[in-house]
């Protein structure tokens, strides 16, 4: 299995696994044409993609299915709130293009297990994504205001996982945004800050999580370095070593790297 974060952040996200036969998209926030060029980049064809999963409705998750739909043929996968939020954003899909699945059940494709979870975010029915080959088992989880105990459990095993890392709360809260938006992201249903991204590391470290890559970080309410470090400080002073768990950092706009999830 090859896992690549090709963008992440308030502008746009897309991660692209490899599994089998099936070659997947997690979102295509950015147009069809950067899509195109980032898949490239990382040897991809998007022309013999799978399908394209979508956590939730947010522009900056689904700018460019809509064309990338329709000029490649692609499936698009969503939960029915999500499909009842973006009906118009994405009125350009073919009938025969748009399926539905159910949150919180699995869902195949081929021999890939995707499981579809809800995540307590501002949008009509959230998700995350865990995707297992029957050897390996990789997540995706991000736009969420908090972690449960459920999530946990659900992304428990992953040898590789994508969890955000938006903001550091001090950050934010002497910054420019309206109050009202910065009480929208600290809310539970908001964006989930470094602090938080650690505790859940922490806590994933000791369900087999060992490679956790932090994404959807703030452009104004966050550091790449601060990110790292606080996640990092959180985990020491939990007790697990350096070694015991790898930090990357997904690229706003670029590759990452390619993933090998074994």
């Amino acid at each position: 299995m090859r896992f690549v974060p090709l963008c992440s952040g308030s502008s746009g996200n897309a991660t692209y696994i490899e599994a089998g036969n099936a070659r997947l998209l997690i979102d295509a926030g950015l147009s069809c044409r950067r899509i195109t060029e980032l898949l490239g980049q990382v040897g991809a064809d998007p022309g013999s993609l799978t399908a394209i999963l979508v956590t939730h409705e947010h522009i900056d998750h689904i700018r460019g299915i809509s064309v990338l739909s329709r000029k490649y043929h692609i499936p698009v996968y969503a939960n029915a709130d999500t499909w009842g939020a973006m009906e118009t954003a994405l009125a350009g899909v073919y009938p025969s293009e748009r399926c539905v699945f159910e949150s919180d059940k699995d869902l195949y494709l081929g021999r890939l297990r995707i499981f579809p979870f809800t995540t307590p975010h501002d949008a009509a029915h959230s998700v995350g994504f865990t995707l297992f080959d029957g050897e390996n088992k990789c997540g995706v989880c991000t736009d969420l205001g908090h972690v449960d105990k459920r999530i946990i459990e659900v992304l428990s095993g992953c040898s590789v996982l994508l969890l955000e890392a938006n903001h550091d709360v001090d950050m934010l809260m002497a910054g420019p945004y309206p109050y009202s938006l910065k009480q929208r992201i600290l809310s539970g249903r908001g964006h989930l800050c470094n602090e938080d991204c650690g505790k859940a590391a922490a806590a994933l470290y000791e369900r087999g999580v060992k490679h956790l890559i932090l994404g959807h970080l703030s452009a104004e309410n966050n550091y790449p370095p601060l990110a790292v470090a606080t996640v990092r400080g959180v985990l020491r002073d939990s007790g697990v070593p350096d070694e015991g768990m790898s930090i990357a950092l997904a690229q706003r706009s670029e590759p990452t790297g390619i993933f090998e999830v074994a």
